[in-house]
């Protein structure tokens, strides 16, 4: 089947290796560094997220690095010659700079070959909340959107992307700079399982916490029921977990409870995002509500003003 358009994905949307290995769907892989030298983010095709997480509670602790400009250099003019429309959806702006380093070595190439038809996406979307754009783009792009039509389709669905996950303590993500250290402190202090979101400008907040992880678990269930956009049948849902497939399970059965026609994607969370979040995580992803109108109106004004400067 001949596409429209062909896409760049990054392997911080920690879907299964077997979803996105399709014709048109090119890879990028981010680096991760452990005891043993680097690695890169294979959504786990030479080692098993159970190897991994073990690793880190045997006391490993990975570090994770930006795409270097050569790799996307290379992704980037491999979209060129291959003569496709391509777009990128790249990892959230707010966790990390690779977007920045992205569009700026996307520029550069489109300056040298004026006539590539190149577009980049800051999702703002992180882990399976991105793989749940991604796998929707995906089915977009074979319904026949063209490049620039799902560049424009992503900026505006990312928005309705709603996502919570719990995290067995803070301690990772504090230490890679993702949280505030007194957002990890106050959790310390309570002992309790910490609930996250994403924000609408892709930086991690606190959403709640909970007295342990049956409990963590049921208000994963109960923030699905309170925010998810539809219930027609057959909704793709999200559940992803860093080697905690009992939790995962736990968190299926109650949610197909709810509503026992949910046809669920499910997925470990991968090397890059796990050396943040640590083993015992556990993730629901759906569209949801338009996240824009949460905002405050002093948001809304600063996200404006923000939008302007970079339009001009």
């Amino acid at each position: 089947m001949q596409h429209q358009c062909n896409l760049i994905i990054d392997s911080c949307c920690d879907l299964p290796f077997e979803v996105v290995n399709r014709e048109g769907i090119d890879l990028i892989e981010f680096p991760y560094i452990m005891s043993d030298g680097e690695h890169a983010d294979n959504l786990y095709q030479t080692t098993s997220a159970h190897d991994f997480f073990q690793g880190m509670r045997d006391g490993e602790t990975p570090s994770t690095a930006q795409i270097s400009v050569p790799t996307l250099q290379a992704a980037f003019q491999k979209a060129v010659d291959s003569g496709v429309p391509t777009v990128f959806l790249s990892f959230s702006s707010g966790l990390s700079g690779s977007y920045d380093v992205a569009a700026m070595v996307m520029e550069q190439v489109k300056e040298q070959n004026p006539e590539a038809e190149l577009y980049i996406v800051d999702t703002k979307l992180a882990s399976v909340a991105e793989g749940l754009l991604v796998y929707e783009a995906i089915r977009q792009r074979d319904k026949g959107l063209t490049a620039k039509e799902l560049a424009q389709w992503a900026e505006e669905a990312l928005n309705y992307v709603d996502a919570e996950f719990m995290v067995d303590d803070l301690e990772s993500l504090r230490r890679g700079g993702r949280i505030p250290g007194s957002v990890a402190y106050a959790g310390s202090k309570l002992d309790v399982k910490p609930l996250l979101t994403i924000d609408c400008e892709g930086k991690l907040t606190l959403s709640g916490v909970a007295r342990g992880r049956k409990k963590g678990i049921k208000q994963l269930v109960d923030y699905y029921e309170r925010r998810v956009a539809s219930k027609a049948p057959g909704q793709c849902v999200v559940i992803a977990h860093s080697d905690c497939p009992k939790d995962a399970e736990r968190l299926k059965d109650l949610l197909s409870k709810v509503d026992d026609s949910i046809l669920f994607l499910e997925s470990y969370i991968g090397p890059v995002i796990g050396s943040h979040v640590g083993p015992g995580m556990i993730a629901v992803v759906f569209w949801g509500y338009d996240q824009r109108e949460e905002m405050s109106v002093a948001d809304k004004i600063a996200r404006r003003v923000k939008g302007g400067e970079r339009a001009s």
